[in-house]
């Protein structure tokens, strides 16, 4: 009974143009509060994160060398732009909310626009479509690292030649990028297909105790054919592996791999040639 009195007095006490501010207002507010909600979130994860390991690592370094500063200068820059296209969503699925809320207290069916015009529904679906699209591209490129801000990218989008350029910028929709003589601004989705001419596989050095009969070779041989194997999945060599003999006897193998080597995946791969070695 109470709960109904409330109602009615607060239905009398604000009037229609009323509620729309209210409504309106409220959307903004909760907007902003999302975006910093989202971004400190994104952050605060990234910057516990352990450096080069986690989601936000470095996924291959650049040619002619990258330091640390420069890496995680570059991590900055996806977790910032990241957090603004996560922030993005958040302000968009507030306000489509506040869209439904206004309508419904409007008593105006939303409905009526899309049956009475069918063709704006068709546009505003397809064109949703492949901004969603867009969006989680460019979402994944940050993610993944496929190409960033300063690298030199080759990609086909259906052109007569392939596309070469600096990445200049990665929008949330579209990527900016820069050529000799002119500036290019792509959809994310047409950046699928990607060569970036920037990354450089990362240069590694193992050594490996080896039975004395045991050829150099025969010991690259194995590490190769455990790359990939069961705990070392993502371990890929990237060319031939360069192997001799030091002076300790060791066998020290050079070589190049997609994405590094950490500590334990070092010595994972390590044990199991020694192991296999063994005679």
């Amino acid at each position: 009974m109470l709960h109904q009195l409330l109602d009615e007095l607060a239905g009398h006490a604000v009037t229609q143009p009323g509620v729309v501010v209210i409504i309106i207002a409220s959307a903004v507010l909760a907007s902003r509060f999302a975006r910093v909600v989202a971004r400190r979130i994104i952050r605060r994860l990234a910057a516990h994160s352990r450096p080069g390991q986690g989601l936000w690592r470095t996924r291959a370094r650049r040619i002619g060398g990258e330091t640390t500063e420069a890496g995680e200068q570059r991590r900055r820059q996806r977790i910032d732009a990241a957090s603004r296209m996560v922030s993005h969503l958040a302000s968009v699925a507030i306000w489509l909310v506040a869209t439904i809320v206004l309508f419904n207290r409007l008593d105006i069916d939303p409905a009526f626009f899309l049956s009475s015009a069918g063709f704006i529904g068709a546009g505003l679906a397809i064109g949703g479509q492949h901004k969603v699209n867009d969006y989680l591209t460019g979402l994944s490129v940050h993610f993944e690292d496929r190409y960033g801000v300063g690298d030199l990218i080759e990609a086909d989008i259906g052109w007569s030649l392939p596309i070469r350029g600096v990445v200049d910028h990665v929008g949330l929709f579209s990527t900016r990028i820069r050529a000799a003589d002119s500036t290019m601004h792509l959809p994310n989705n047409a950046l699928v297909n990607v060569r970036n001419l920037s990354q450089e596989p990362t240069s590694v050095e193992l050594s490996v105790r080896a039975p004395d009969d045991a050829d150099a070779d025969d010991v690259a041989a194995m590490l190769k054919r455990l790359a990939g194997s069961d705990g070392l999945t993502d371990v890929v060599f990237v060319g031939d592996l360069d192997a001799g003999r030091d002076e300790a006897g060791d066998v020290r193998v050079r070589a190049a791999t997609a994405c590094g080597l950490d500590e334990r995946r070092r010595a994972e791969l390590v044990n199991r040639a020694e192991t296999a070695l063994r005679p």
